[in-house]
This record gives C-alpha cells, structure tokens and sequence, in this order.
C-alpha cells in the first residue's frame, strides 16, 4: 500500500513538474470542459504555492512572537492557529477581490471563442507515450485481477 501512494505522489508531481498550468488548462479546454471551470481548477494549482508561502510566512512570524504551535494538546495546538488562520484568510480574500477585479477589466467570458499563442498538437512522440502508458495499465490490471501472481 505504501508503494501504491509513493507511486501515485511520484505520477503527480511528475506530472506538475513537466507540465504548465496553461498546457493543462489548453487540454481540458480541448476536452470539451467549460472553460469556467477550467479557469477555476488552473487558477487553484497557482495559488497553491503562492498560499503555502504566505502561510509559512505568518506562521515564522506568529512564532517570532513567542506563538508555540508544537506545544499542548491537540485542542489546544487547534486554537493557536486561529492567529494564523485569521490573516490567512485575509489575504485569501483580498487576492479573490484582485483577481475577480482583473478578470473585469480584462473581459472575461465575453467571448466564447478562446484563442491561444501556442496550440496544442499530439505528435508521433505523445502517440507513443500514450500506448506505452495504456499497455503499461493493462498489465498492471492483468496480474493485479485476471491472473495474480502468488509469492510462495
């Protein structure tokens, strides 16, 4: 089960780390998904980090001020975040009004017709990994279910 997780840990941040948010997003477009959504779903993948790092940020600075987050129970470990959880939030909020505000200004969704500076297209190469990966799969679900491997 172990292996399991750390493979599946390893696909994604694989994944994420060759691929950018707008060739994720240019997919899922070209998969028929509302482009609302899509907007939503690439939008968390970037704030993601940016969210980590503030969060890290005001938790260095709450322990500069004598905050112990490690310390007590866990009831107790669960009340001293909320002087992190407050400003947090703030800052969640105030970069939601931004980004709404820059969407607005932008005109976003007054055209149904989306158009893109490089276009996606599947190579012989994509071809290839695409059967590698769905072979790979079937084996995988061969001895996993059809025909298990026993291990005397």
């Amino acid at each position: 089960a172990a292996y399991r997780l750390i493979a599946l840990l390893a696909s994604f941040s694989i994944f994420f780390l060759t691929t950018t948010p707008e060739e994720i997003g240019m997919t899922l477009t070209k998969l028929k998904i509302p482009y609302m959504y899509v907007f939503a779903f690439i939008s968390a993948i970037r704030f993601t980090p940016i969210l980590a790092e503030e969060l890290q940020t005001i938790m260095d600075s709450q322990r500069s001020r004598g905050l112990e987050l490690d310390k007590g129970n866990p009831l107790t470990r669960l009340r001293r975040y909320i002087p992190i959880l407050v400003p947090l939030i703030v800052n969640v909020l105030r970069r939601s009004y931004e980004l709404a505000e820059a969407m607005e200004v932008k005109c976003f969704g007054a055209s149904k017709k989306r158009t893109y500076l490089k276009e996606l297209k599947l190579r012989p190469k994509d071809l290839i990994v695409i059967i590698l990966t769905l072979i790979s799969i079937s084996i995988s679900i061969y001895f996993k279910f059809i025909n298990p491997i026993k291990i005397p």
